[in-house]
């Protein structure tokens, strides 16, 4: 039951976050959401590929013109790292999980 209250609550916050053509309408500034939507947009990048810097910010411009806060947010929960300009996705496993918080 605690599983499927989870993902009705993530598809809620998505819903409410991405207007009708997929654009992000903002960043949530509450730390749940902005992992829910976070994790969101990186679970569209493949897992076994080495992104160039300019990759990752074209990717997320096409949700948001602020990438560089998206871009920094990916880093700093967990969800990529990056290393000489080269970005890499973690496992969501690796990331902070906004299930474990209140």
């Amino acid at each position: 039951m605690p599983q499927e209250q989870d993902h009705k609550q993530k598809d809620s916050i998505i819903r409410n976050f991405f207007d009708a053509e997929g654009c992000l309408k903002s960043i949530p500034s509450q730390l749940k959401k902005k992992l829910i939507i976070l994790e969101h947009l990186v679970d569209q990048l493949d897992m076994d590929r080495v992104y160039e810097e300019k990759e990752i910010n074209e990717f997320i411009r096409r949700y948001h013109a602020d990438f560089a806060t998206i871009r920094r947010e990916f880093i700093v929960q967990g969800f990529m790292t990056r290393e000489n300009e080269k970005y890499i996705r973690h496992p969501l496993s690796k990331a902070r999980r906004w299930e474990e918080l209140s």
